[in-house]
């Protein structure tokens, strides 16, 4: 039997690498998967690739309050239950502390913090009532945070606070919560990363998406007597 028959699971950042990864890995194992992001094309194609209509899309812009209102509401009322929430969704801009701008600290800090943080509050009476769990993709620059991303780690610094304080105040209801924090993974957003450092992007040499997903399938299949709290995954070869 599939790990995952019966249960609706909502994945942020659907269309991205590791997102995509997770809708596909969670759909072969029987789960409804709720896919968002603000890309309704890709949502659409990925969602396709879901066996017995079990992808279902609800784009959303994590900073629009009112758009995420509507998507969430939406969902609810389309699904009889919610029993986890992967947050995927992340922007990253790079550059140093003495040069950066508040604009896009402004923007990191809205998908990166705000969003997750507001969607979890909108879903959180869902995730009680099913005994849920949710998981956040945090990073590498979450644990420490190199020179040239001040910004973006600051922001996943904030994230493991929200997922730390989460986990203290609905463990006693049964909800369970748990950071991945990755190291250098192969996705459209790590190439552009190592083009602007002018570093080599060698995608074999990294963290594959599946391997995420792979992670994040055994995290949620974990009986309700044990919780992951926290996870580093790093690639093997130190690319």
């Amino acid at each position: 039997m599939a790990r995952f028959s019966g249960k609706t699971i909502l994945v942020t950042g659907a269309s991205g690498g590791v997102g995509e990864a997770m809708v596909r890995r969670l759909g072969e194992e029987g789960a409804t998967v709720c896919l968002s992001s603000r890309n309704r094309k890709r949502l659409g194609e990925i969602a396709a690739g879901v066996g017995q209509q079990r992808g279902r899309i609800y784009p959303a812009d994590l900073t629009n309050e009112g758009a995420l209102q509507e998507a969430v509401q939406r969902m609810l009322g389309e699904n009889e239950r919610l029993d986890a929430v992967v947050h995927c969704a992340a922007i990253i801009f790079l550059d140093g502390v003495a040069t950066a701008s508040s604009q896009d600290f402004e923007k990191q800090w809205q998908t990166n913090v705000l969003g997750p943080f507001r969607l979890t509050q909108l879903l959180l009476p869902a995730l009680i009532s099913s005994r849920g769990q949710v998981i956040f993709i945090n990073s590498s620059a979450g644990r420490r945070a190199p020179a040239g991303v001040s910004q973006y780690a600051a922001t996943k610094h904030a994230l493991k606070a929200v997922a730390d304080s989460l986990r203290d105040e609905c463990n006693a209801a049964g909800v369970r919560v748990c950071s991945l924090f990755l190291g250098s993974t192969a996705t459209p957003m790590q190439k552009a990363i190592r083009s602007q450092q002018k570093r080599t992007y060698e995608p074999e040499r990294l963290i594959q998406p599946s391997d995420v997903a792979e992670m994040v399938a055994a995290v949620l299949a974990l009986p309700p007597t044990a919780e992951v709290t926290e996870l580093d995954l790093r690639p093997t070869d130190k690319a």
